[in-house]
């Protein structure tokens, strides 16, 4: 939040959506032995610090004022690896080695990854990605499509929607997204009750 404040209540609505995916993936019979009430929690404790890698990344990267050249483009994606390493020095000092702080590395290792393998740090594919990592980037996607950003304007509800549904089994995994269309309303609502002034 210090580094890169834009988006103010980006940290509280990708919180709840990803409660809400992990609720209604659970509620559908999927993921069941992964997401018990006390996963969900951690998971949901876990997501602010999907981008803290971006404390690595330097100001004239991170704050310009309009869309990245290909060499910034690849030093901005290392914020995943570098959140990564921040998170992992953490686990290494921790006595009980939390298990927010576990799924942490998992979401910011792995948010940018790509169900078809095409995302990045490392080119996982399909489950291989991390569970937390899978529903915290559909949940991040929806959120910066509907939301305002110095290089777009927010896109409305229902573009996101269609946007997230021709990327279903391309870069995200197609359980999540069903979860998404099911709860796709809570998402809207999500969104207008804490909208960025």
């Amino acid at each position: 939040k210090a580094r890169d404040d834009e988006t103010g209540n980006h940290i509280i609505r990708t919180q709840k959506y990803v409660q809400l995916l992990a609720i209604q993936l659970r509620s559908s019979g999927q993921y069941v032995d992964e997401l018990s009430d006390e996963s969900i929690d951690a998971l949901v404790k876990a997501t602010p610090l999907h981008d803290i890698g971006k404390i690595g990344i330097p100001d004239n990267i991170l704050k310009k004022n309009g869309p990245l050249t290909d060499g910034e483009w690849i030093t901005m994606k290392t914020h995943t690896t570098i959140g990564e390493s921040v998170l992992n020095t953490l686990e290494d000092n921790s006595l009980d080695q939390s298990d927010f702080i576990v799924r942490a590395i998992k979401i910011a290792g792995g948010h940018h990854e790509k169900w078809d393998g095409s995302g990045y740090p490392r080119g996982l594919a399909g489950q291989t990605i991390p569970l937390e990592a899978r529903i915290m980037s559909l949940a991040d996607m929806y959120d910066a499509l509907v939301s305002d950003r110095v290089y777009k304007d927010a896109w409305t509800h229902d573009q996101a929607v269609e946007e997230i549904l021709s990327k279903r089994a391309t870069q995200f995994d197609p359980v999540i997204v069903d979860a998404f269309i099911a709860q796709q309303q809570s998402f809207k609502e999500i969104n207008r009750q804490y909208r960025d002034s």
